[in-house]
């Protein structure tokens, strides 16, 4: 089957004017044209479209990405080897700067006892305090938002580290636990629920299963938190939801 430019630009999400470059360039040059010279893509156009803009997401120039593409030696296994090495780079710096806004977020940053060098180390390049404004407003009047203040205003540097790193722990735990298939509803799946209320209990203010129950909600809700736990793995967020409303009604 064959595809003219506008139809290859509405599957692909380009510009008409992006494939016109492409097939300028050399790069994607479609197999047929019509009676009236207009491009026509069949199949193995698309796959090699599908190809570009892949390499593209990643950040390949379009010089290098026409040598991978036609170099002789490489087969598609190839291709898709070095794809899959590729995006497992991404995801694991994607979750790297998830664990970073996930800190930031629920430390709800006002006060933080650590100077600017040891907030860059703890943090990295996420600000702690980005979101301090906006929870002081929706939760400043809540006893739950005075201990967290209370209690974050005195971690030094080094609880903050410790603090990230069982909760990375736990999520690594919880992403394969997810990953293995085990039901939301299940006993792992409940107990690493209840872990994730004690932590907070232990790190920030006293979080019981009804106040669990909203922040499972939101982590749903919030396009933020959501796309901190489906960056993990995608439908984290709605499986830890799930296992948060199991874990309370286990223990009801």
């Amino acid at each position: 089957m064959e595809h003219s430019v506008g139809q290859v630009a509405g599957f692909a999400g380009v510009t008409v004017r992006t494939l016109h470059h492409y097939d300028t360039i050399g790069l994607l040059s479609p197999g047929g044209r019509s009676h009236a010279g207009h491009r026509r893509y069949d199949d193995a156009d698309l796959d090699r479209l599908q190809q570009i803009l892949f390499y593209r997401e990643l950040g390949f120039p379009l010089d290098e990405i026409a040598d991978l593409l036609d170099d002789p030696a490489a087969d598609p296994r190839e291709h898709l080897r070095r794809q899959h090495a590729l995006l497992s780079h991404r995801i694991a710096e994607l979750q790297r700067m998830a664990a970073a806004v996930e800190t930031a977020m629920e430390a709800r940053r006002m006060g933080i006892n650590l100077t600017p060098e040891e907030k860059f180390e703890v943090f990295g390049d996420r600000d702690p305090d980005q979101y301090a404004e906006e929870t002081e407003r929706r939760w400043g009047n809540t006893d739950a938002y005075a201990e967290s203040r209370r209690r974050t205003a005195r971690y030094t540097k080094e609880d903050w580290q410790r603090m990230k790193a069982e909760a990375a722990a736990w999520g690594e735990r919880y992403t394969a636990l997810a990953a293995a298939g085990e039901p939301a509803d299940g006993e792992r799946a409940m107990d690493l629920a209840e872990e994730h209320r004690l932590h907070i209990c232990a790190w920030f203010y006293e979080c019981d299963h009804e106040i669990h129950r909203c922040l499972g909600g939101m982590y749903v809700a919030d396009p933020r938190f959501k796309a901190f736990y489906d960056a993990m793995r995608p439908g984290l967020a709605e499986h830890l939801r799930d296992a948060i409303e199991a874990n309370a009604r286990r223990r009801a």
